[in-house]
């Protein structure tokens, strides 16, 4: 281990799972990107899974396809919650990897709120700049992000921008996004003289970012790449409060019921239910 490495543990290559110099990337941009973290073999098994899942038809609740000429994203809507009803999520969302980063990033123990996975099939539309906390609007504080890439994710494909600096500011109120680029309603711009970057990752990467930074993404423009990601939002154990569709469960697996916040709801207020995901 080299002088600038943290010990938060080690990733699918063995490596130290993030240099020092890029936890304070985190405190100073909003985010941060662990290389490696999770192995080829253990992002194949996701992704069986997911197809799988998809082969099988409806989850109600969770996932709920439905045949479409004109959206593709009818066909391959996100699965919301998976980890409530399949056990393969279950133990990434709690992955003692993510668990590692994420202590050393909130320094605290962690909560579990939330898992999904997007399929973003070809064509797709993306999701507009936003705030996630502004869903889950955690008390006091804030989330965190883990963005596992399950594909090569590049701007063809619509992967993730993120406008750094902006895990700062307050929850900015959105205006209404574009419905022929964004499956969400909301759209938060840059903040003046601040510009969204892109962020390029390899199946395994995990981009780790503050609830608060505005990030985003364009829509899917191959006509044969998939650009899957499962991801898991977390909070500290100090966090009293959380909207009510998020269920906070222990790195362990075991329910600890927070408070009810307001203004609450699921990450990503679509323009119709299930249709444009």
């Amino acid at each position: 281990m080299t002088a600038d490495m943290t010990a938060t543990g080690m990733g699918a290559t063995g490596t130290p799972i993030l240099p020092e110099t890029w936890l304070s990337r985190f405190r100073e941009d909003g985010f941060t990107v662990a290389r490696g973290l999770f192995g080829g073999d253990e992002i194949d098994r996701l992704c069986d899974r997911f197809a799988a899942l998809h082969a099988a038809g409806p989850v109600p609740g969770h996932f709920e396809p439905r045949p479409s000429d004109s959206d593709p994203l009818h066909a391959y809507p996100r699965v919301m919650q998976p980890h409530e009803f399949d056990e393969l999520s279950l133990r990434v969302l709690l992955d003692s990897r993510l668990r590692g980063v994420l202590e050393a990033l909130l320094g605290e123990e962690v909560l579990a709120a939330q898992s999904m996975f997007y399929f973003k099939p070809p064509g797709a539309r993306g999701q507009a700049l936003h705030q996630d906390n502004f869903y889950l609007r955690v008390e006091p504080g804030t989330c965190v992000a883990a963005w596992i890439a399950c594909d090569v994710i590049d701007r063809d494909n619509g992967g993730l921008e993120v406008v750094p600096g902006t895990h700062e500011m307050d929850l900015f109120c959105p205006e209404l996004a574009d419905a022929e680029v964004s499956f969400a309603r909301e759209f938060v711009p840059p903040p003046p003289g601040l510009v969204a970057v892109p962020v390029d990752m390899e199946p395994g990467d995990v981009l780790f970012f503050n609830g608060s930074l505005v990030h985003g993404s364009q829509p899917n423009r191959t006509v044969d790449r998939f650009r899957r990601s499962f991801i898991g939002h977390y909070v500290g154990r100090s966090t009293e409060r959380i909207g009510a569709y998020y269920r906070t469960v222990s790195m362990s697996g075991d329910r600890v019921p927070l408070g009810e916040s307001e203004g609450a709801g699921p990450c990503g207020s679509e323009f119709a239910p299930y249709g444009p995901h």
